[in-house]
């Protein structure tokens, strides 16, 4: 009998696609201040006060108006959904990452962007990003990055 029951779920998580694991993804924070709070309402103590537009973070899950997220830094907790949104950026997560005038190690060199650099992403490639960092504009490799590519 209890090998019916095995074979049971087997075949019905294998029709159904159903899946135990949650679907994660990116936004980033639409305002310069944002509140991280203990728990998923306006009641609960907050974590952390974010003061960077367009930070990148995970979307892990969602209560209600309030999504559970985790940052670039492990901090994790939850945030209204008012404070979020889908325009793309990204932080450096390598050490002195260079940005090239195009999708290429071999074309121009136009800056160094140090670990931890917010960006915003224009768009993506195979395995590059176009970007902008401040004043610069270029071509960043795609595994030098975390966020909403």
């Amino acid at each position: 009998m209890p090998n019916i029951i095995i074979i049971f779920l087997f075949i019905f998580f294998n029709i159904t696609g159903y899946s135990l694991a949650k679907d994660e993804y990116f936004m980033t924070l639409r305002h310069d201040k944002v509140n991280l709070r203990q728990g998923p309402s306006k009641d609960y103590p907050i974590k952390i006060l974010y003061k960077k537009k367009f930070l990148p973070v995970l979307i892990q899950d969602s209560s209600y108006n309030f999504r559970k997220i985790r940052d670039h830094e492990n901090n994790s907790g939850w945030i209204h959904i008012s404070q979020l949104t889908k325009k793309k950026a990204a932080i450096i997560i390598s050490d002195n990452e260079i940005m090239f005038n195009g999708a290429t190690i071999f074309s121009n060199p136009v800056a160094i962007l140090k670990k931890g650099k917010l960006i915003k992403i224009n768009k993506c490639k195979k395995s590059w990003c176009k970007a902008e960092a401040n004043d610069y504009k270029g071509w960043v490799k795609k595994n030098s990055l975390w966020g909403l590519l």
